[in-house]
């Protein structure tokens, strides 16, 4: 029995027991006084729409916002650490909290962080600053090569991927509805394309993982029948090829059984109830000049939407063996999607998420100088995930080569989540990585959307205002000379110094000496 429906049976077994003994005791109504206001509270969190810890935990769960309300003075010693002891990010946590209320994110004090240490970073502003932007001007990217028929023009930050499964159906239609308000795309995740991704109209980028989820044979194998009709939709706008992602490369994606429901199954076409396993790597193709082919078949497939593929780095060498074989067949990708290896999941094993893969950083410079170095970029949008929060992470990953930005935690954050850890066992508390559809209650679709919509707006509003505070035009002109990175503590470089770029089309000429 969930806590609920533990707190109505005890309410009204508590209101029956004394109205009964009154009866014969008058007095005892004076424990009203003490058990009444309880029962109304508890009322009152249950039918409330703004705190699914509330909804979900009546009474009980107002200790949670007792505690928030007092940081960071108590709450800091119960949530700063996970159960390893490691920090927890209290700022961006805070500050995607406020963004998504629109209360107040101005902070007193000053700097939260520690500036002499080294790894801080910092933007160059000017004494010129640009005043050429509205509060609510979103800028886009058009997504889209030569043999893209049906180009996107997307916002510069956008939903990153996350599947319904290891998400809840309302969570999925409150990203989704916020992306419709707010005008920005929302990444399906490996697991299909759900009814929930298409109920609110909200712009999708379908990702095709190893498993082939929604458009798979039963021996799991691609199926273009079935990719094909759900690619034409109208908002399916792009097609996002997973080779790997930042939390666990290297291993396929994991659905619990307990969270492989039979509505899952059906949209998944797998078995319910099982431990759903995606394999390491696609069947569709073993070399890059096959996935290149894929990527043309996945274009024709879908009526020329732009086709891209997400990955987080690893052997360098196989990235390039990938730009040698867009050479080789004219074929290119209309984006490339890079995940940093500190990005999150819902289940990975301990060593997969803490030591395997590039981080962000050095896998998008290294993704976009070698597009650079093979004169590849002009054609290739590339597209930076990896614990994107604020606007200065988003002018850092442009910086680094992006052109625009994806966030998951962040908007998970948005619709509630309190980071429980617990999206693996099925019992998240506030109903965001469940399939209990006693805790997805506490979700309220129409209450979390906005505040995915404002969390998005007033993100953008801030990367806005910083371009303008360094005397730039338009975000197009960010380069790495605008970004300081302390790496000592006497010692400091520009981004252009500690990732010198590259000459356009240089590797091309190393190509053809190394060939000879």
């Amino acid at each position: 029995m969930k806590v609920r429906e533990k707190f109505v049976l005890i309410s009204v077994s508590v209101i029956i027991i004394v109205l009964w003994i009154s009866y014969y005791q008058p007095s005892v109504l004076w424990s009203f006084l003490l058990i009444g206001p309880l029962i109304i509270m508890g009322i009152v969190d249950m039918t409330q729409t703004k705190h699914a810890i509330r909804r979900n935990f009546p009474v009980i769960g107002r200790m949670r916002y007792l505690l928030e309300s007092i940081r960071p003075e108590i709450m800091q010693y119960f949530v700063e650490t996970d159960t390893e002891g490691r920090p927890i990010n209290r700022i961006f946590r805070t500050l995607v909290y406020q963004r998504s209320k629109k209360v107040n994110d101005t902070t007193p004090f000053g700097t939260q962080m520690d500036v002499y240490k080294s790894g801080y970073e910092w933007m160059d502003h000017s004494m010129y600053v640009q005043n050429t932007y509205e509060k609510h001007e979103k800028p886009r990217v058009k997504i889209g090569g030569k043999d893209c028929k049906k180009p996107y023009n997307a916002c510069l930050l956008n939903i990153s991927a996350m599947s319904f499964g290891s998400l809840s159906n309302n969570a999925i239609m409150a990203l989704n509805k916020g992306a419709k308000i707010g005008g920005f795309a929302h990444n399906t995740g490996e697991g299909g394309v759900s009814p929930y991704h298409l109920e609110h109209g909200g712009d999708l980028i379908w990702q095709v993982g190893t498993g082939y989820f929604g458009c798979r044979t039963d021996e799991g194998t691609f199926c273009e029948d079935t990719f094909q009709k759900t690619a034409v939709k109208d908002k399916i706008k792009m097609i996002e090829i997973k080779l790997s992602q930042g939390a666990k490369p290297g291993h396929g994606g994991v659905l619990p059984a307990i969270k492989n429901t039979e509505e899952i199954a059906k949209i998944r076409h797998i078995e319910p109830n099982i431990d759903v396993l995606s394999p390491p790597s696609h069947s569709a193709f073993s070399n890059a000049k096959e996935m290149m082919l894929f990527i043309k078949k996945l274009r024709e497939l879908s009526g020329g939407k732009p086709v891209g593929f997400k990955l987080c780095v690893g052997k360098k060498e196989e990235f390039t063996d990938i730009c040698n074989a867009m050479i080789e067949t004219g074929i290119r990708p209309d984006f490339i999607t890079v995940d940093g290896g500190e990005g999150g999941t819902g289940a990975a094993p301990v060593e997969f998420s803490n030591s395997i893969g590039m981080p962000l950083r050095e896998g998008l410079v290294f993704v976009h100088d070698t597009l650079v170095g093979y004169d590849l970029k002009e054609e290739i949008k590339i597209i930076a995930s990896g614990k994107i929060f604020s606007g200065f992470h988003m002018v850092r990953a442009k910086a680094l080569g992006a052109d625009l930005c994806n966030s998951a935690r962040a908007m998970m954050l948005s619709i509630g989540c309190i980071q429980a850890r617990e999206c693996n066992i099925n019992t998240c508390p506030t109903g965001v990585a469940t399939q209990n559809k006693s805790l997805i209650k506490g979700l309220v679709v129409e209450e979390k959307s906005q505040r995915v919509a404002n969390y998005h707006e007033e993100t953008i509003h801030s990367f806005m205002e910083m371009i303008a505070a360094a005397g730039l035009k338009n975000h197009v002109e960010i380069e790495r000379k605008h970004v300081n990175r302390r790496i000592g503590m006497h010692t400091i470089a520009k981004y252009d110094e500690i990732y010198p770029s590259i000459e356009k089309g240089s590797l091309l000429h190393k190509k053809a000496n190394f060939s000879n």
